[in-house]
């Protein structure tokens, strides 16, 4: 287990989207490294960490992340043919590279120090005008794309599923990833659908 006050080193998959705690993103595997990675996380039962490419690609060369991400756990995984692994994983506690390394075979490594959250607070009245709408999108996407428990009481939870699921650029998410207030992330996000006219009073 992994305490806020830890630490430690895990592998790093820098990709072009952003993982947010308790979200859930499935990737397909190809490259050795990843491969690698993947099946030595399985048998360890261990996370490695999703960070959003600064600079750089998915494939080839090591890509630059930005120096915050998320803890990802692998849930499923599936391989219908051989140097082909499809895995599905979880979002887990946010994260700040503290120093990375890369591998000999072109792998990330960082030493990472995970970000505290703060208490659970629920949604203001204020900011309440946004639950219809996600609550609507859970409905109808089902407990695949948004896995039990629902927390719609929760700020931090109500921000991270909108934030996620946002027509926004990947740098805006980011962006909504490192903010460590989740009253400050929902007010930027109700602000965001009233411009657009996707809140059902507009």
């Amino acid at each position: 287990m992994i305490t806020t006050v830890d630490t430690v080193e895990i592998p790093l998959f820098p990709l072009g989207t952003v993982l947010f705690p308790d979200g859930v993103l499935p990737l397909k595997l190809f490259e050795a490294r990843y491969l690698d990675m993947a099946a030595r996380c399985m048998r360890a039962n261990a996370p490695f960490g999703v960070c959003l490419i600064r600079e750089g690609g998915e494939v080839g060369a090591p890509a630059v992340p930005h120096g915050v991400g998320s803890i990802a756990r692998i849930t499923g995984w599936d391989m219908d043919k051989p140097g082909l692994l499809f895995i599905t994983t979880r979002g887990g506690e946010r994260f700040r590279i503290v120093e990375q390394t890369t591998r000999p075979d072109r792998l990330l490594t960082a030493h990472i120090a995970l970000l505290p959250e703060p208490p659970v607070q629920p949604v203001p009245e204020t900011l309440a005008d946004v639950l219809p709408l996600l609550r609507a999108i859970v409905a109808d996407a089902g407990e695949e794309a948004f896995p039990l428990p629902h927390r719609f009481d929760d700020a931090t939870w109500v921000g991270y599923r909108l934030a996620e699921i946002l027509p926004i650029p990947v740098q805006a998410r980011q962006r909504l990833l490192e903010l460590d207030e989740p009253i400050s992330r929902l007010e930027i996000i109700q602000a965001y659908l009233r411009q657009h006219k996707l809140l059902g009073d507009d």
